[in-house]
């Protein structure tokens, strides 16, 4: 198993409705990317993190994360919808096998 995750900052000019709509966007991946075997998706709580959102997703191998990293609806959350408001990104990929 492969886990990916990924932290996001946003830039100061995000509002509450684009961090909903990107959450919706992303929560709405696995039924197109089968090669997803779990996903959660969220803003921080505020309660002492370092960023404002996070990933995690859990595949079978390094191909499916491949997929996903590749596949186009992820791609136009991502380029459409993030990249235009993230002022800083962190993400680390990992084996739970190991």
């Amino acid at each position: 198993m492969i886990r990916h995750v990924v932290t996001f900052t946003w830039v100061d000019t995000i509002t509450p409705e684009d961090v909903a709509e990107i959450t919706t966007r992303l929560r709405a991946l696995p039924a197109a990317i089968p090669e997803l075997r779990g996903y959660a998706v969220g803003p921080d709580l505020g309660i002492g993190g370092t960023a404002d959102f996070a990933v995690v997703a859990d595949f079978d191998d390094i191909a499916g994360y491949e997929t996903y990293r590749d596949h186009p609806q992820h791609d136009a959350v991502r380029s459409d919808w993030i990249m235009p408001r993230v002022a800083a990104r962190s993400a680390v990929q990992y084996s739970l096998d190991a």
